[in-house]
């Protein structure tokens, strides 16, 4: 599945910064990455993952040779087999100087590839660099005006993605799911007797794990790798976790347990919370979505024993799904799926959902659009005083990172503590629903500044 993912290449002269972009797209999702056995002085491969998806990325020496060194001719070959086999062409260029006759080459053969090139117009260091890419003539044998990105501090890195993205979705090549690449971690996390070894076996087909109504019957966590449709999931059945002085009786097996299923919770992606519908949700189910909540994982709302439910009518599920977030209200962003593992109904609809969770992750928001988005969120709701005599102004924000998607919100103040809380949950309410981020925690920081430009 992986050779069948759509390429990228990164080409150009030496020292324009190809490998520090190849490496900016890499290591910041957490990339898996590998030379190409017998050329690793001249390309290396590695995966991009953006927004829950995976995109494979080639880097190349520079283009430019000494021709009849053995050597530079391989790396140069090479480079021209990355084009062929590439379905978005990264021609990147050095800002901080005039193109040079090099560049202006390059760009003529590249424009013979008849695919898609985007120039990238690297070391932009600062803002006021990056307009100056804009506004420059660049005659690139009529290739686009370059994308300003600064590898090295990664500014411009979104939106370089965004538009390679969008070049895949016109090719009708659009990127593959992140579980083509790699398996997505999936823990299947519930109290006893909700159903989880059940719903493991309906999903295998076969009768892995022990299913009865005992309590504790499954002792450890259990890992069982699943391919659906080229995609890779590895489920982890772990023990329920029940009350401590229930636990205490046991003689420490079932503790052994819930360290362990703390350990999954811990390295986990996504989280199947399992509960039984048919019965009252409490301080158990509250203590195991707070302790997925804080591993940042996304969350799955599993509701199972649904056919159990009788006389249901159309609103019998929103019914629920409103009492299971008035219940856990800390994860109400949760979206809700209401199952029978015993009968198999919709148990096949969570893998789709599952990678969009996956996906919202590692949603990444542009630059340009985030900037929109709290312009106009400070517009419809005024930031609240917190501890001061006046409510702050907010003069910018950012995305930080991924997994989950976390934000800085930059305030003019001394102290933070001037921003009321609640503001904050209300701008994460809005990023939830205007970039339909479900399924995933939002982290927003905050940084004080007392004039842009001067941030604690």
């Amino acid at each position: 599945m992986t050779n069948s993912l759509p390429t990228i290449a990164l080409v150009g002269r030496t020292n324009v910064g190809k490998s520090t972009l190849f490496n900016r797209l890499l290591e910041s999702h957490k990339a898996l990455v590998s030379d190409i056995p017998g050329t690793t002085r001249d390309r290396k491969e590695g995966y991009c993952f953006w927004r829950g998806t995976a995109i494979r990325v080639i880097d190349t020496g520079g283009l430019d040779i000494v021709k009849g060194d053995v050597i530079e001719e391989n790396i140069a070959k090479q480079a021209k087999l990355a084009i062929k086999q590439a379905d978005v062409i990264l021609f990147v260029v050095d800002v901080k100087s005039d193109p040079l006759p090099q560049d202006h080459e390059f760009a003529r053969e590249l424009k013979k590839s008849k695919k898609p090139v985007l120039v990238v117009g690297n070391k932009a260091e600062t803002p006021a660099a990056r307009a100056l890419v804009a506004a420059r003539e660049w005659n690139l044998a009529g290739l686009p005006t370059p994308i300003a990105v600064s590898a090295l501090r990664g500014s411009g890195v979104g939106d370089l993605l965004d538009a390679i993205y969008q070049n895949l979705e016109k090719l009708g090549k659009p990127p593959a799911p992140m579980s083509t690449v790699k398996p997505v971690q999936v823990a299947v996390i519930g109290k006893p007797n909700v159903g989880k070894s059940t719903l493991l076996n309906t999903l295998l087909g076969e009768e892995r794990f022990i299913a009865t109504p005992q309590a504790f019957t499954t002792r450890e966590p259990n890992d069982v790798l699943l391919e659906v449709d080229g995609r890779s999931y590895m489920f982890i059945d772990t023990a329920g976790i029940r009350k401590a002085g229930k636990v205490r009786k046991t003689g420490g097996l079932e503790k052994a347990g819930v360290d362990r299923t703390k350990k999954v919770i811990k390295d986990a992606d996504v989280a199947l919370f399992v509960m039984d519908i048919n019965e009252p949700l409490g301080t158990q189910e509250k203590v195991l979505a707070g302790m997925i909540k804080d591993e940042n994982l996304g969350i799955i709302a599993v509701a199972n024993k649904w056919d159990l439910i009788d006389n249901k009518t159309p609103k019998t599920l929103k019914t629920y799904e409103k009492y299971i977030a008035g219940s856990i209200p800390f994860i109400a962003w949760a979206p809700v799926i209401f199952i029978s593992a015993l009968t198999h109904q919709r148990v096949d609809k969570l893998f789709d959902l599952i990678d969009q969770v996956q996906a919202n992750r590692f949603a990444h928001i542009s630059e340009r659009a985030l900037e929109d988005f709290w312009r106009q969120a400070v517009v419809k709701h005024k930031p609240s005083r917190g501890k001061g005599p006046k409510p702050p102004s907010v003069l910018g924000m950012k995305q930080i990172g991924t997994a989950p998607p976390t934000f800085q919100l930059v305030i003019k103040a001394k102290r933070e503590d001037v921003l009321h809380p609640s503001y904050l949950r209300f701008l994460e309410n809005r990023l939830r629903e205007q970039f339909d981020l479900v399924g995933t925690p939002i982290r927003i920081h905050v940084k004080t500044a007392t004039a842009v430009g001067k941030r604690k």
